[in-house]
């Protein structure tokens, strides 16, 4: 009997995968090693911003710095390129807690003391210019972050001096220029006021309406037990995009300005 064997021959191609860079500007959304890639095609500016996690009153979530500032700093970053934007540190100063004192006074405030904090951000910056990060930019969204985040930026500048290394903390961030604008606008500085109130209403109206009880926006004044300081039923969402557009570009500019002065 005569057998035949068939032999199948079978090409198989072989598809090179290509890997693209990922289209972000957020560390948290990106593997080590785009991280890595990224800084050896010469991205070495990274943003920390810092929130906060406290009362804003009873129109709006505790959550609000944390979005607003993370929002605000992926907008710094892509207008300025070469940049990244580290995690949001959302536990920072708020008052003392036994016997509770400013925003620990209502209930879901945490509250990060004072060198804990700074702490936690002199850390951050030394490890992301451990990586080859050389300018580190710290963006503030709450006013009491901003001594600490100075002091990180004095420590940390005198420890580097006469390398490329610089931390640069941004003042023109915060609370930047919108509060004049409103004012520019015919608002008064009663209805501006200072917490939770036009400037932040505004925003979250112009980004995420969700973040806000709508049914509860209203005027509040120091002391009176609602944490509202100012009238955030004054608030437009067309107020709140040219707010966040100041205060984007005032903080590029700034950064632009530090980072030249630190080539120097």
């Amino acid at each position: 009997m005569l057998r035949v064997t068939v032999v199948f021959v079978v090409s198989v191609w072989v598809v090179p995968v290509v890997t693209q860079a990922p289209a972000t500007v957020f560390l948290e959304e990106m593997t080590w090693m785009e991280v890595r890639d990224a800084i050896a095609a010469g991205t070495r500016t990274v943003i920390i911003p810092t929130g906060g996690t406290e009362q804003n009153g009873p129109h709006m979530v505790l959550g609000k710095h944390n979005y607003l500032v993370r929002y605000k700093a992926g907008e710094i970053a892509k207008q300025l390129g070469g940049t990244l934007v580290a995690p949001v540190m959302a536990y920072v100063p708020e008052g003392n807690i036994d016997p509770p004192s400013g925003h620990m006074r209502f209930a879901g405030t945490i509250n990060t003391p004072q060198d804990v904090f700074e702490q936690v951000l002199e850390y951050a910056a030394r490890s992301l210019v451990q990586h080859g990060f050389t300018d580190v930019v710290l963006t503030g969204d709450s006013g009491g972050n901003q001594s600490g985040q100075q002091a990180v930026a004095d420590l940390l500048n005198a420890e580097w001096r006469g390398s490329l290394r610089r931390v640069h903390h941004v003042t023109a961030y915060y609370p930047g220029p919108g509060d004049e604008w409103l004012l520019a606008q015919g608002e008064t500085r009663e209805d501006v006021g200072s917490h939770a109130s036009i400037h932040d209403t505004a925003s979250l109206l112009y980004l995420n309406p969700s973040m806000l009880r709508l049914d509860r926006l209203g005027q509040g004044v120091a002391g009176d037990g609602t944490g509202l300081i100012g009238n955030a039923a004054r608030s437009t969402r067309e107020y709140g995009g040219q707010i966040l557009s100041l205060q984007i570009a005032a903080a590029v500019q700034q950064i632009q300005e530090l980072k030249r002065a630190g080539q120097r």
